[in-house]
């Protein structure tokens, strides 16, 4: 009998990259402007450390996101995170190009989403994952709800799980 464990675990155990969107993975999706007009989010330690752990690993992290924000990119440069990918509408028309660079195929890839612009990638993908407070078609769609909402630590969350597994 193949039961839902065994499943998640030879999935994980593919994983050779991880691709996760911003906006309500590593933020809680809220945004917060200055007097001046600035946009600001608030990003989770925790996931900066799960990058750390994956890159301890050898899964390199990237960075889909459909907004077109220098603060993406400030974090990304923070994390060490090189592929980093924004203003993409249709995330789903970058994973050739990334299976290509990588030299891997799409049961390689994880995918961390939360919301409808995420799915058509998640569903290519070999591993997908949801915060817990994505939308409905999401979670029913993902291998792996995790318990943290957006913004709580999520990719931390997916990279314990995956390394736990590979390990």
């Amino acid at each position: 009998m193949i039961t839902k464990n065994k499943v998640l675990k030879k999935k994980c155990i593919e994983v050779k990259v991880v691709i996760t969107d911003v906006d309500g993975v590593l933020t809680d999706g809220g945004m917060f402007y200055s007097k001046n007009g600035e946009m600001l989010k608030k990003f989770n330690t925790r996931d900066g450390m799960g990058v750390e752990l994956l890159r301890n690993n050898k899964i390199p992290v990237i960075i889909i996101t459909r907004e077109n924000s220098k603060i993406v990119l400030s974090r990304a440069k923070k994390l060490l995170i090189d592929d980093v990918n924004i203003g993409i509408k249709k995330k789903e028309m970058l994973l050739p190009k990334i299976c290509k660079k990588y030299q891997i195929n799409k049961e390689n890839v994880a995918y961390i989403g939360d919301d409808i612009n995420d799915l058509e990638i998640l569903k290519q993908v070999g591993f997908s994952a949801s915060p817990c407070d994505g939308i409905s078609i999401i979670k029913k769609e993902s291998d792996y709800i995790c318990q943290s909402k957006g913004g709580e630590g999520v990719l931390r969350e997916v990279a314990d799980l995956i390394i736990s597994y590979q390990n």
